[in-house]
């Protein structure tokens, strides 16, 4: 029998466009364009920018391959970097709720700077992120939820997914694949305890991610060995960062269940664990017409998870870190009715929302721990100051499959995020630029040959 670093790695390599069905080809074109949003949204962020300088300083000073951070070309390698950072900042990024897995940030940008440097087609690069998807999503539920207590997935899978799209762009065979399989196990790296310190090292995961998947596969491609059973080996991935792994989970339905369309899109700016909690907060003030100072407290009922990754988050001290805080999102929502980037930029030090978050604590609910993370329920309960208690309830949060974005949706969120990031531009090159690139990723799959995508150099 086939192992299962075999069998992941012989789908990644012989994935072929014709397979995919059209739903999935249509999905990754809406998730690379939801990508891109994220991409300008962070791109002039102080981390994003000290990531794009390093990449100017070691990398060449032209390319193939597309920088969007700095709106130059450059090595595939250090386009992805900056991109790949630049994607994960600002918390706008999809994510795969049972893989608690970020896929965009670590598939698009090293797949496309790639694809740019040997002249991919459209469906070229469509088929290699599918493939990246499907194995990344597929390596976070291997791993389990003790894994993502103290390792952020995105930044550990992030080079298995990497490693797989940019794996399938160079036509890497089957054993080649898990030979990079094996280099970018062993470099996956990334843990949660930045967050207590309001540290820069999430955009850096995503970063290093893609980099270290690129490594890989292109080592692989030069004869590069690597371990040939990284994730079921007894010194392996799943050894080292899990106390409950699946291994079935490794090839669940590969070539029949497509992970790609399970991924949720992020409606708002916000940690997705705090998305549930929001949602249904609003659902209630909506229902009984409250306001804000109507609430005495709310409890948002969750699960562990949440409570590990938030809970360490008790004073924000700054606009990143306040969004992984459920109080200050909460605040938000309740006092602001958003919670998107223009919103949590002024509300760091708004003494509004420092006192409403006051008002709001987690609780661990059994419901949603059993649910959690195939299903991600918001519950909370609203004590009114005239002494209601009014329960809330959402069982698909907004950007979920069953609740998704539409690609009119997808666009308006890209124009948001866009008109936010690129300070630099005036809002009618930015509407002109962000027309033309809707009208290109829409016919990505037709595409022959890939255009660019910056809308005008800047530096």
């Amino acid at each position: 029998m086939h192992s299962p670093t075999q069998a992941l790695a012989t789908f990644a390599a012989n994935l072929k466009f014709t397979d995919l069905p059209d739903q999935v080809v249509s999905r990754c074109e809406d998730l690379f364009l939801d990508t891109f949003g994220s991409i300008f949204a962070g791109s002039q962020t102080p981390p994003s920018l000290a990531m794009a300088n390093f990449a100017q300083i070691m990398g060449p000073t032209s390319g193939v391959s597309e920088d969007f951070v700095r709106q130059v070309t450059t090595s595939p390698y250090f386009a992805a970097m900056s991109n790949a950072g630049a994607a994960h900042i600002v918390e706008q990024d999809d994510v795969h709720n049972g893989a608690v897995f970020h896929p965009a940030a670590v598939v698009f940008p090293p797949a496309l700077a790639v694809a740019q440097s040997i002249g991919a087609s459209g469906q070229d690069l469509i088929t290699a992120c599918v493939a990246g998807y499907e194995v990344g999503i597929r390596v976070g539920e291997f791993l389990g939820r003790t894994h993502y207590k103290i390792f952020h997935t995105t930044a550990t899978v992030g080079t298995f997914a990497s490693a797989a799209a940019v794996g399938h762009l160079l036509k890497l065979t089957p054993a080649q694949m898990r030979h990079a399989f094996g280099s970018a196990g062993t470099t996956a790296a990334g843990l949660w305890e930045f967050l207590r310190d309001a540290a820069d090292s999430k955009p850096l995961h995503t970063a290093h991610a893609s980099c270290a998947g690129m490594q890989a596969a292109y080592l692989a491609q030069q004869g590069f060995t690597g371990a040939q059973h990284i994730f079921e080996g007894p010194q392996g991935i799943g050894a080292a960062m899990s106390d409950d792994i699946d291994l079935s989970r490794l090839t669940d339905g590969l070539g029949q269940r497509w992970a790609l369309i399970e991924t949720s899109f992020k409606f708002h700016a916000a940690c997705r664990h705090t998305h549930p909690a929001a949602d249904a907060l609003a659902a209630v003030m909506q229902t009984h017409d409250l306001k804000a100072d109507d609430i005495a407290t709310v409890i948002a009922r969750v699960h562990q998870s949440a409570v590990d990754v938030l809970g360490p988050v008790t004073d924000p001290k700054t606009v990143h870190q306040s969004k992984f805080s459920m109080g200050r999102v909460l605040g938000l929502i309740a006092i602001k009715n958003t919670a998107d980037l223009v919103s949590f930029d002024l509300a760091l030090h708004d003494p509004a929302i420092i006192e409403f978050a006051q008002r709001v604590t987690m609780q661990f609910d059994d419901e949603v721990e059993q649910a959690y993370p195939a299903r991600w329920i918001g519950r909370v309960t609203v004590n009114t100051k005239d002494g209601r208690t009014l329960e809330g309830r959402v069982d698909e949060p907004k950007g979920d499959p069953g609740n998704t974005l539409s690609r009119p949706e997808i666009e308006a969120k890209l124009r948001r995020l866009a008109t936010y990031g690129l300070k630099n531009m005036s809002q009618n090159e930015i509407d002109q630029g962000i027309s033309a690139l809707i009208k290109t990723v829409w016919s990505l799959h037709k595409l022959e040959t890939l255009p660019s995508f910056r809308f005008r150099a800047t530096a």
